[in-house]
């Protein structure tokens, strides 16, 4: 199962290890995505005489239909559902009859030459076979790799305070207004100001842009076919700067670019001033073109592989903007990426800003295999099928870009440490390459030494970093979800029809429903879902925790989204964007993930046997959602003390009130369950089990003992474990407690009050309760309280549990 681009590739020195490290990026990248990455690519060792651009077009044409021949050649195809190997080969591997070949550099047009070739060898994916052809989705008129970036950008300008969509900021880009990548980029907001870019030919500089002029301009060149930066009218340039050649001996550096731009030379050749524009003291550096021009201070220009641009290569600690926008592939060493970040700036990766591309092609090549079923099957025409492909054009394009936000989102949660800690990342990393499925050196991770030295110094891994690790985090899951029963289970299989627009959906439920990539598709789309918003690490610690399998796990967390209406949720914070601060919107996600975790892994322990989504719905949906009808339900049910202060404080920050409960409220409500439970059992109604099972908690101080719990800092994995079966075991003893106390009333004939069969119970246990209470006094009087005290005061409390019982 592979997916990737084929590139025409213009280094015939290196292009070897242009496609080394664009495969690299790609296997990362398509963790978003069904197929595994790939890459492939060819130079034209043997261009026609004459050197005409026609000519040399066609014999690249040429060399790309060799390619494409020599890839069906290999790989199995379908008949009838029958797979049918590649005569007179060899074959050393399983059935494999998924192949998808993407546009690249040089090869954008080319799909349609590759989708006849398909149909020419009776290829089952037909024209899927190369996405983004004449009937297929155009990624420069979308502007979806860009978009995708742009995800990227917003988040990381929001965490400074700036929102791009108003407030101005400057930029520095590579690339220019006729290609995809940067000219999209740069047509996405009005307040943009850019300041110098530059492409293989010329350098574009304007030291003072007047947004709105400058963003008009721009659009013109964009829609002007053929459009390079010596078209951009030299009356909207502002003083002092202007469009120069790259093939001049020098350019002129005036007095505005040296200001601008913080260069002390009048002139400078234009490989120095290209060096000069990449370190400017701008908002941003939006790379939007082809080759490498940062890499870390300790590698070479060899190392990084790339001779043409060895000469304008700077390195990081060189850089003095604030973001980083990697719309295009390669354009900084991961190295450089890590370096720039380590000191405060703000970057991804290539693989995560720019997935929106593989990410699109994913969804076209998912969507025709199910319409071109239809189309063989005679239940519609061609032309209907593309112009449905064409009509579903916006919801592709919004499925997509929720991808790149979220992930850019997780990236952001994970670098704050708010869904995980570098002991949990450390142990994910150590198992992964114990395993065999991760190298830390190739992928520059950091090695014991290093991790060591980082504790020491209170720091953590870097974006780029977390970057490489969420992608193999997902990928890990993805291939365990694949061999799961949830991924073909009809209860679970809103999870496959979330990759589908919302029209084809509702046409062709059926047809989904039988997708020869079934499987695939879903287990790709709880694997993306659950770590895009529990975490990296999140699956690895529950698995740890609860011994269930990634099936079971995935199955408690898709139960715990509906159950607590946390998709409605989940999108209402999104929705803050630029409206609270990065900080509370961070604080309101983790209210979220805490209350998912939580609930999933009680549904874990508790439903060990029966993780039906259909009848826990039915038990918890509806009376979880009563209480938080609104702030009045929530106190009936919830002492005020436990959410109030919490409440007020998002108020403050101008939180809607009910996503404000929701969120402040968060901690408590995942004890209802519990508490649903009783009810259920003993026949009693919601408010009253919830005023026993409350009053035990702050009588008994159990709420200060799970907060100890959670403020424990835990060191190493075995620590880590005992405090989330302590918290586990506390949740376990309360409920027993409240089922005790509320017998009482039962054996009164049922007519006594929740109040009366508290005190009856204290009155009945007043010597374990006093001894209790010592217990307690202990502890609070205790200097550090860890895992030992945690132990006896359990010890203590099961006692009393089993006394009580």
């Amino acid at each position: 199962v592979a997916r990737g681009g084929l590139r025409w590739s213009d280094r015939s020195e290196d292009y070897r290890t242009e496609i080394l490290g664009l495969v690299k990026a790609q296997q990362v990248k398509n963790s978003v995505i069904v197929p595994v990455g790939a890459k492939g690519g060819f130079i034209v060792k043997q261009p026609p005489e004459g050197g005409s651009r026609e000519a040399l077009r066609e014999e690249g044409i040429a060399c790309y239909q060799t390619f494409i021949r020599g890839l069906l050649d290999l790989t199995d195809n379908l008949n009838e559902g029958s797979v049918v190997p590649p005569v007179d080969v060899v074959r050393h591997d399983a059935d494999d009859t998924y192949l998808v070949v993407a546009a690249d550099k040089g090869t954008a047009t080319f799909s349609d030459i590759a989708n006849r070739l398909s149909g020419e060898y009776g290829f089952w994916l037909g024209d899927a076979f190369a996405s983004g052809g004449s009937e297929g989705y155009d990624h420069k008129k979308m502007g979806i790799t860009a978009k995708g970036a742009w995800e990227s950008v917003k988040r990381h300008f929001l965490e400074k305070g700036i929102d791009t969509q108003a407030d101005e900021f400057t930029v520095v880009g590579i690339g220019d207004m006729g290609g995809d990548v940067f000219g999209n980029g740069m047509l996405l907001s009005d307040r943009i100001r850019l300041v110098a870019a530059f492409n293989h030919l010329h350098i574009f500089v304007d030291p003072e842009p007047d947004a709105a002029a400058s963003f008009a301009e721009r659009k013109r060149l964009f829609e002007t076919p053929g459009s390079s930066w010596e078209d951009y009218s030299a009356e909207l340039i502002s003083e002092g700067g202007g469009v120069f050649s790259r093939a001049a001996k020098w350019i002129p550096v005036s007095p505005q670019m040296q200001a601008r731009l913080g260069i002390r030379e009048t002139r400078l050749p234009p490989n120095e001033l290209i060096s000069a524009l990449l370190q400017a003291p701008v908002d941003m550096l939006w790379n939007g073109g082809i080759g490498t021009y940062v890499k870390a201070a300790g590698e070479t220009h060899d190392d990084v592989g790339d001779k043409s641009n060895d000469a304008v290569r700077i390195d990081s600690h060189q850089l003095q903007c604030g973001v980083l926008g990697e719309g295009g592939n390669l354009g900084f060493t991961q190295l450089a990426r890590i370096g720039f970040a380590r000191t405060g700036g703000a970057a991804n990766t290539d693989f995560i800003d720019n997935a929106g591309g593989v990410d699109c092609s994913d969804h076209e090549v998912n969507i025709k295999i199910l319409l071109n079923e239809r189309v063989r099957s005679g239940k519609m025409t061609l032309r209907q099928r593309n112009q449905m492909l064409r009509a579903m054009t916006p919801e592709v394009s919004e499925l997509v870009l929720r991808n790149n936000y979220r992930q850019a989102m997780a990236l952001s949660l994970a670098a704050t440490g708010a869904v995980a800690t570098t002991d949990e990342y450390e142990r994910l990393m150590r198992r992964l390459e114990a395993e065999g499925k991760l190298d830390r050196s190739l992928e520059f991770l950091p090695d014991d030494e290093e991790l060591r030295s980082r504790r020491e110094r209170a720091s953590g891994l870097t974006r780029p970093e977390l970057s490489v690790l969420i992608s193999y985090a997902k990928i890990e899951l993805k291939q365990a979800l694949q061999a799961a029963p949830i991924v073909h289970d009809d209860r679970f299989s809103a999870a496959l029809y979330s990759a589908f627009p919302g029209s084809l959906l509702k046409r062709f439920p059926d047809a989904i429903d039988a997708h020869p990539l079934r499987g695939e598709i879903a287990a790709t789309q709880i694997a993306n879902d659950m770590v895009n918003r529990m975490g990296i690490s999140w699956a690895d610690k529950l698995r740890n925790a609860t011994g269930a399998d990634c099936g079971r796990i995935a199955a408690g967390y898709l139960i715990s989204l509906q159950i607590h209406d946390v998709e409605t949720q989940w999108k209402a914070i999104e929705a803050l964007d630029g409206k609270i601060s990065a900080g509370v919107q961070a604080e309101l996600f983790s209210d979220v993930i805490r209350l998912v975790t939580r609930s999933t892994s009680w549904l874990l322990h508790n439903r060990r046997a029966d993780l039906d989504p259909d009848a826990c719905i039915a038990h918890y949906q509806r009376p979880l959602a009563e209480v938080l009808a609104s702030t009045e339900s929530l106190e009936a049910v919830i002492p005020a003390s436990r959410w109030q202060e919490r409440y007020d404080k998002y108020c403050e920050h101008r939180v809607p009130e009910k996503l404000a409960a929701y969120a402040a409220s968060a901690e408590s409500r995942y004890w209802l369950m519990d508490i649903i439970e009783i009810g259920r059992q003993l026949d009693r109604d919601l408010e009253s089990v919830a005023w026993v099972y409350f009053s035990l908690g702050e009588g008994l101080k159990l709420t200060w003992l799970d907060r100890q719990m959670r403020a424990f800092k835990a060191r190493g994995h075995w620590q880590v474990l005992a405090t989330l079966h302590y918290r586990d075991e506390l949740d376990h003893q309360l409920r027993n407690l409240t089922a005790s106390v509320l017998s009482f009333a039962s054996e009164g004939g049922g007519s006594m009050s929740p109040e009366q069969s508290l005190e009856r119970w204290r009155e009945d246990k007043q010597a374990l309760l006093s001894r209790w209470q010592k217990m307690l006094a202990d502890m609070q009087a205790a200097s550090d309280v860890d895992c030992a005290v945690f132990s006896v005061a359990h010890g203590v409390l099961r006692e009393l549990a089993a006394k009580a019982a």
